[in-house]
């Protein structure tokens, strides 16, 4: 069981089962609130979530022992998911679900171009294929009417 617990496909593939979740829920949860606030319940309810998780699993680490690199890309990365969030859910107040999620999707294009450009990340041939054909399926998912 061990094995399948640190396996990242396992986590990969859950994170995009409540992901899909995630844009069900939402669209009917903002059908009759602003989308900025509902991001914000949202927000807090996966912070009081985590907390208890870190708690419960004891990972509380000294905030001096954080380095100042970690904190600077983890405060950007806590923007980036912000913007993204508050988008998201605009999105989905304005249009279906059907439509927002797979442009939203057009995340995964980015992530590779991005460890390409920034991280140094190589990938093959059939990986770039692979980043055309999804591409391909976004637009075709996201064609309303």
């Amino acid at each position: 069981m061990k094995p399948l617990l640190s396996s990242w496909a396992l986590w990969a593939g859950l994170s995009a089962i409540f992901a899909a979740l995630t844009a069900i829920f939402g669209k009917i949860g903002v059908e009759q609130i602003n989308s900025d606030f509902a991001t914000l319940i949202r927000t807090v309810i996966i912070l009081v979530i985590v907390a208890l998780i870190v708690t419960v699993g004891g990972a509380w680490q000294p905030l001096a022992s954080i380095s100042r690199k970690t904190y600077l890309f983890l405060l950007l990365s806590g923007l980036a998911t912000g913007a993204s969030w508050l988008c998201y859910y605009r999105a989905l107040k304005l249009g279906p679900a059907s439509g927002v999620a797979p442009i939203d999707k057009m995340s995964v294009l980015l992530v590779a171009l991005f460890a390409v450009l920034f991280l140094g990340e190589r990938l093959q041939v059939h990986n770039w294929i692979g980043i055309v054909l999804i591409a391909l399926g976004v637009v075709l998912v996201a064609l309303q009417g």
